[in-house]
């Protein structure tokens, strides 16, 4: 029996799924090689190269949608609850990622960031799919804005951050967190509220999951050719190099390929126009957002239809906090380092191999599980100061 206003979940194959390939994107990203034999890009770079850590950020907001009502917005002492219990979540998983920072790995850490974007979620909890889907808008023009206005006067972000730089420069970690790191939250809440936004809609109609493939196929698309259009006809690769004399044409175009060697140049807004990884432009967190929203409405259409055959996939995607740290862990190992693709193949193998198995022990991967018990006795506590309330809870689950 649940407590008040806290019912079972009904889980989406869809979703999960669709976990299940950012993590293994986030994996290919992390092990295999991102140049190719004759020097472009390798074939994992072009399909997983910022695409999985966007995936993961959409999914996120889809999970916080689902579990504070779905198509129905929570109100009253039951949006209380959520966010309360959202707030626990965003604790956790945050020390979490300062925590495993410890363990010296080549891979930048999502989890920290991650968390942070759950605790500037908490105010949204109750809005419609109609005002989050124009407060992701506000998120993918401004935030890039703000970070590169507020970039020179800031502390220069450092690889990533544990709980030392807590304690020694609380002021460097907010600004990393924030603005400056890899993940910066102010800009990336842009794939929280259109992950949230997609969440508020009926996903289970066949009619919706093919609106959200189509829309995110159209948005990508239309993101890719405004920055043609930005980069080529209107001259804005010639004004990026003009104002950016400090870097010659080769090492432009690498930019435009590789995304930045640290951070975005600050030398002309130009530099808006392109799409490369990690660059957090606007058309950069819209084209990611509507290739997520892409990979979200195949899923779902797949999980549909066939959710049988995505097992592999929806088994990993039901746990992937654990599953992501015990990446890291091996990562930090050095396991077959020297043979990346054996390395990676090894580790998706052990990682869809555990979470088969933990399935037919527990319903949760161990992470998920410790977290769930903090979020639903806070959520608990809350709903029992005011006697009992209905509310309806028909999330996805999975941090």
């Amino acid at each position: 029996m649940s407590a008040p206003g806290i019912t079972k979940k009904v889980r989406f194959t869809g979703i999960d799924a669709a976990r299940g390939i950012a993590l293994v994107g986030m994996m290919a990203i992390h092990l295999l090689p991102a140049v190719s034999e004759d020097g472009g890009p390798s074939l994992a770079w072009t399909l997983f190269a910022g695409k999985s850590a966007a995936l993961f950020a959409l999914l996120a907001g889809v999970g916080l949608a689902l579990s504070s009502g779905g198509t129905q917005p929570r109100t009253g002492r039951a949006l209380t609850a959520a966010r309360y219990g959202t707030a626990v979540r965003a604790g956790a998983v945050t020390c979490l990622g300062l925590a495993i920072a410890y363990v010296d790995m080549p891979a930048f850490i999502i989890l920290a960031y991650y968390g942070v974007m759950f605790l500037l979620a908490v105010p949204l909890l109750g809005m419609s799919a109609r005002a989050l889907f124009a407060a992701a808008a506000v998120f993918a023009v401004l935030g890039p804005v703000l970070m590169q206005l507020l970039r020179g006067s800031l502390p220069e972000p450092g690889f990533d951050p544990t709980f030392t730089d807590l304690l020694t420069d609380p002021w460097q970690l907010a600004t990393q967190l924030l603005v400056t790191g890899t993940y910066p939250a102010i800009p990336w809440m842009a794939y929280i509220c259109a992950g949230m936004a997609i969440g508020r809609l009926r996903l289970g109609e066949w009619k919706t999951q093919s609106a959200v493939l189509a829309a995110g196929l159209g948005t990508a698309l239309a993101a890719a050719l405004t920055s043609a259009l930005v980069l080529g006809p209107l001259g804005g690769l010639q004004r990026i190099t003009e104002a950016t004399p400090f870097l010659d044409a080769q090492a432009i175009q690498e930019v435009l390929v590789w995304g930045p060697e640290e951070y975005l140049s600050t030398s002309s807004f130009w530099w808006f126009g392109i799409l490369a990884p990690h660059s957090t432009t606007p058309l950069d967190l819209v084209y990611t957002i509507g290739v997520a929203a892409a990979v979200l409405g195949a899923m779902l259409l797949l999980g549909h239809a066939a959710g049988r055959y995505l097992l592999p996939l929806t088994a990993a995607g039901s746990m992937t906090l654990t599953l992501y740290c015990l990446h890291l862990l091996v990562l930090g190992s050095g396991f077959y380092e020297d043979e990346p693709e054996l390395s990676y193949a090894l580790q998706v193998a052990a990682v869809i191999a555990f979470a088969l198995i933990w399935r037919t022990i527990r319903r949760q991967g161990p992470l998920e599980e410790l977290i769930a018990k903090a979020v639903n006795g806070t959520r608990r506590s809350v709903l029992a100061r005011g006697g009992p309330v209905r509310a309806t809870e028909n999330g996805s689950g999975s941090t």
